[in-house]
């Protein structure tokens, strides 16, 4: 059954509806993958495998009770995995941290929900940066995640684990949260296509949260097409979260972007499969951001960037150079707002309601500390003491104010960008994955690993990093697409015809087949 692995959302889900295996058979080679290869990459912080059997057999139940196969979800039987931040019941939910160890959800988020009633299997929970709070994955409590296509190798942060169980084979699809780029630095270091949505386009209710005005949930998959049909199914409107839009593709769409639901994701294909070419992109304007290919960048990103954009020219695009006002500033802005708003979200583990608590402690106050001494690691620690000092009396106004006009400066710089520009361009990451250990003794250098991924978070807009070529002992390189707020469709469809054309996400890591139709 190994040939399975690594075979698209929509192969997979055309192999269950014509019966030429079951998904009990899908879900146990996906699982065997995991148990026989994690061993060495340390994706998975969790197995769900109880749960992942009984939702394969409500599938094939259905399609033994007769239901037609265009009536299947359209995820039927199709493995995933859930970055350890995102709440299921039954299973821990760990955040990469010491301090939630032990502790099991008791209630679902909105995504699992979606994804589960799309017919999805969860085979595993990924691992992490400790609450979501790193570059590289190697702040994980537990284990340090590792690059399937070079083991020694990080895999990216902080959504590591689900992006390397795509990548390994394990999961044909994975969801990951992004508060500065930690969706979109594991794809570009994994080879796959990571998506950040606009903010508030998907609930982020059972999303632990890092820093509530930057997370976001998004895809990853091995291609554009899935990662589309995963957000599809992911977004809209949620009760239990006030900051997910209601009717994003309705009224508040001034620019007529089309609804992102299964029908456009169909269509994404049609014009392409008929004439057996990449989509044009005649009359698309993109604008490069130079600012992001600064000293920073390795030589190879450099050429890999330049080659995608005269691929984008060849399909029609017009491209012209572009000037974002304060991207010089984004970091530091984004270091004083994530770590101020972590500070007071990671105020509730205090060892009283739950999660772990010393036993031994004489007193409230040192129960409060020794806890919270014990529980959290050194990266989480620094980002709380950070984000404590900004909102303090006397340096509020003077950091974590400005801080915030500063971010809202640079939204209206991209505001008038998208004047001009139906898309932007940059690198995801101005290197390839580096080596495990190499900047764990330095923050500072580490942080600027997201140098080109946080200001998407700051003006709240939509990106996706796709492959678009190769470095250094092989390793992928990905190409960052920015959109304005709610162009989310116009993006993919960009992605997609650069995907089709570029043909970078065909090459894969040796933990899956060589070659793998469909």
């Amino acid at each position: 059954m190994n040939e399975i692995i690594g075979k698209s959302i929509s192969e997979i889900r055309r192999l269950i509806a014509t019966r030429q295996m079951s998904a009990r058979e899908v879900t146990l080679a996906h699982l065997d993958h995991a148990r026989k290869n994690d061993e060495q990459t340390n994706a998975l912080l969790c197995i769900t495998e109880d749960l992942a059997l009984a939702q394969a057999e409500a599938i094939d139940k259905q399609l033994s009770n007769g239901t037609a196969p265009e009536s299947l979800p359209p995820l039927a039987g199709v493995p995933i995995c859930l970055k350890d931040n995102i709440c299921v019941p039954g299973y821990p939910t760990t955040c990469g941290s010491r301090i939630l160890e032990h502790f099991t959800s008791p209630y679902q988020a909105t995504v699992a929900t979606r994804l589960f009633d799309a017919g999805a299997i969860l085979i595993g929970k990924g691992n992490l940066d400790e609450f979501a709070m790193g570059s590289s994955n190697e702040n994980s409590a537990f284990k340090t995640a590792r690059n399937p296509w070079n083991l020694k190798k990080v895999p990216g942060g902080s959504s590591g684990g689900p992006a390397v169980a795509v990548a390994a084979g394990y999961a044909a699809a994975g969801l990951g949260s992004d508060t500065g780029g930690s969706i979109r630095l594991p794809a570009s270091f994994c080879g796959l296509v990571g998506m950040k949505p606009t903010y508030g386009l998907v609930s982020r209710y059972g999303l632990v949260a890092f820093a509530s005005s930057l997370d976001q949930i998004g895809p990853f998959a091995a291609n554009v097409e899935d990662a589309a049909l995963v957000l599809a199914i992911i977004q809209g409107k949620d009760r239990r979260d006030s900051t997910s839009i209601d009717d994003p593709f309705g009224k508040l769409n001034s620019r007529n972007y089309p609804r992102l639901d299964l029908s456009f994701v169909q269509s994404l294909n049609s014009e392409e499969k008929a004439s057996g070419k990449a989509g044009s992109l005649r009359g698309i304007k993109i604008g490069i951001m130079r600012e992001l290919f600064g000293e920073g960048a390795e030589g190879e990103v450099r050429s890999a960037i330049e080659a995608s954009i005269q691929t984008l020219t060849a399909l029609g695009a017009e491209v012209a150079d572009v000037s974002v006002d304060h991207l010089d500033v984004a970091l530091p802005v984004y270091y004083i707002i994530a770590t101020a708003e972590a500070s007071a979200n990671l105020a509730r583990y205090d060892g009283v309601r739950y999660g772990a608590r010393n036993q031994d402690a004489t007193d409230i106050l040192s129960m409060y500390t020794s806890t919270r001494q014990a529980g959290f690691g050194s990266e989480v620690k620094r980002r709380i003491m950070l984000g404590t000092y900004a909102l303090s009396s006397g340096y509020y106004d003077a950091y974590y104010k400005k801080a915030q006009q500063v971010r809202r400066l640079l939204k209206e710089s991209f505001d008038k960008a998208f004047e001009k520009f139906d898309v932007l361009l940059s690198p995801t990451s101005p290197t390839v994955a580096f080596n495990i250990g190499e900047k764990t003794d330095d923050p500072l250098t580490m942080y600027l690993s997201d140098i080109a991924t946080i200001p998407v978070n700051l003006a709240g807009l939509p990106g996706i990093s796709l492959p678009c070529g190769f470095g250094r002992e092989g390793l992928p390189i990905g190409l960052q697409l920015i959109g304005a707020q709610l162009s989310d469709t116009q993006l993919i469809r960009v992605a997609h015809a650069f995907e089709r054309a570029n043909q970078a996400s065909a090459r894969r890591c040796s933990f899956l087949p060589a070659s793998v139709p469909g």
